[in-house]
Order: C-alpha cells, then sequence, then structure tokens
C-alpha cells in the first residue's frame, strides 16, 4: 500500500520503528514486540539502515518478515552515503520485486569504521539526490504497487550539521520538492520545537504530512545514552523536573517518563497532528501504555 493512501485512511496515523537484530534470540525477542504492537493495528512499521549500509541484509529480512508474517506494511530506511547508483538501483529492485511501497530515504551517517570518510565523492551527497534517484527508478521500472512511496527525515530542534535554521529549511525544501511524500522527524521533548517546525514548514510551502517522533524516556540510564548519541537532542526543564529525584526508583521513573511522552502525544493529537511515530527501541510497554492512556484502536 502507498505511503500516500495511508496517511490519507487514518489520522492522526499510528506508526513504529524497529532496528534489525544482530542475534537469532533477539530476532526472536524482537518479532514477540512486534505481534504485540500489531494489536494496536499501526498504521505501518519502520525499519532502520546501519550506517553506511552495515545492517542492508538484516534490514532487508526483517522488512521482508514483517510483509510476510504480518499485517503491517513495513518501511524499510534507505541511506545513501558511501553507497553507488549501482547499489541503490539493486537494493531497490528487491524492494520492488518484494512489493514493498514506501521507502524511507536518508542521507545517513558515514561508516563507524571509517570515521574521516569523505563524503565529498560520493554519488548521492545529499538525501535529496536520493529522493531524486528513486522517483527515477520509479517512472523506469514497472512496480507492483505503483512505485514507492517516499518518506523523509525532518529535525524540529534543528539538524546537528547546519546552524542557519533558514537554509535547513531550504534542504528540507529540495527533498520535498525532488518528490519526497511525507516526512518523519527526528525526536523532541518539546511540543513547541515540533509546532513551530510546522509552522515554518508550511510558511515555506510544504504542505505534504509531517510525522511526529516520539521517544518515551524509561531509564535513566537511556536518557543520558540519548544526551550524548542524540545530537542537539534538548531536555527542556519541565521534562527534567517530572523526573527529578527518580534515579533511584526505575518503576517511577519509567512511570514518570511514560506519562510525559502521553501528555505529549495528547497535546499533538489536540493540535492535529498528522501521525505519532514511536521510536521503541524495540520494546513494546511504553508504546502500548501510551496508545491504551490515548485509547487508540486495540490498545
Amino acid at each position: 500500500m502507498h505511503i500516500a493512501e495511508i496517511l490519507r485512511k487514518s489520522r492522526p496515523s499510528l506508526s513504529f520503528e524497529f532496528f534489525p537484530p544482530r542475534s537469532e534470540k533477539a530476532a526472536g525477542t524482537l518479532f514477540d514486540t512486534i505481534r504485540e504492537l500489531e494489536k494496536l493495528r499501526p498504521d505501518f512499521v519502520s525499519v532502520t539502515y546501519g550506517a553506511g549500509g552495515s545492517t542492508r541484509s538484516l534490514t532487508h529480512d526483517l522488512v521482508l518478515r514483517i510483509l510476510h508474517e504480518t499485517s503491517i506494511p513495513a518501511v524499510p530506511h534507505l541511506t545513501c552515503v558511501s553507497h553507488s547508483e549501482e547499489e541503490i538501483e539493486q537494493i531497490l529492485t528487491r524492494y520492488a520485486k518484494a512489493e514493498v511501497g514506501t521507502i524511507l530515504a536518508l542521507r545517513g551517517d558515514a561508516p563507524q569504521d571509517h570515521p574521516s570518510y569523505d563524503r565529498s565523492s560520493d554519488a548521492f551527497p545529499f538525501a535529496s539526490d536520493l529522493v531524486s534517484f528513486i522517483r527515477r527508478f520509479n517512472e523506469g521500472e514497472a512496480h507492483p504497487a505503483g512505485g514507492f512511496g517516499i518518506g523523509v527525515a525532518g529535525f524540529p530542534e534543528g539538524h546537528p550539521e547546519t546552524q542557519n535554521r533558514m537554509r535547513e529549511m531550504d534542504y528540507l525544501k529540495r527533498k520535498v520538492d525532488a518528490g519526497a511524500d511525507y516526512i518523519c522527524t527526528q525526536l523532541f521533548f518539546d511540543n513547541h520545537d515540533f509546532l513551530d517546525f510546522r509552522d515554518r514548514c508550511r510558511l515555506s510551502g510544504i504542505t505534504i504530512p509531517i510525522i511526529a517522533g516520539i521517544m518515551p524516556i524509561t531509564t535513566s540510564s537511556g536518557m543520558k545514552r540519548m544526551a550524548e548519541l542524540a545530537a542537539g537532542a534538548r531536555f527542556p526543564a519541565k521534562l527534567q523536573r517530572r523526573l527529578a529525584g527518580l534515579e533511584s526508583d526505575p518503576e517511577a521513573f519509567s512511570a514518570a517518563g511514560i506519562a510525559y511522552a502521553t501528555e505529549q502525544c495528547r497535546e499533538l493529537v489536540s493540535a492535529q497532528v498528522e501521525g505519532l511515530h514511536f521510536y521503541t527501541l524495540n520494546k513494546s510497554g511504553a508504546t502500548k501504555q501510551i496508545a491504551a492512556d490515548l485509547d487508540f484502536p486495540g490498545s
């Protein structure tokens, strides 16, 4: 099913993100999680793609398993850093044969074992180049689903590599003009950041659906790790105040983090957000609780 059709039929849409497991045991655990979350009747799920294509086969295999063993449309992430046009075309051809309907097109990070990787020689310098390539692929190849729908990333708190917010919006508009069908944002913890980002998108002539990325905080260690890994992530005072003093009580900390994310989602739904996309970290508990509190179907 094409992403445009999915997003038209449901407001707000509900979706989840998973990363491909690296062991048979982890794969079994993840699929138990997917089965649990399938009960919430998500509109789609997405599967991440490691830096430099490091999880290429794992991503492909998980996407196909979800498509074959569940009723959920699966959206593979695809990054273009360190990939040739031939490699990208091969990946797209495999997904087209598997009747994958949508691709999340990203520039991606440099390979972890090459921290000084020079992107200047890449076949796809920017995500917009990958979007354009997928559009050309749609026109030149028979696709059982009528061509790939295309998602791109948005950054409500600002892209860590672009300090100029106006130029950043120009880059996003370039991706949209190249043929993107929807925007899925990075995680954020202050709804003002998302709503202002959405307003700036509309002022820039970006009219495609914008799905909000939500990350429930459930552990103190996870919050610290997020602060290190998610460059530019802001933890507003109201969130820190909610979690202060609970580090020694894991259950209370998790409950407070889930309650905050639930309130965040409720406010976004009231503001007519077009979709909620949960970064699950391959776990179901927090997402199920939030869905139940928001009275999503199947919760």
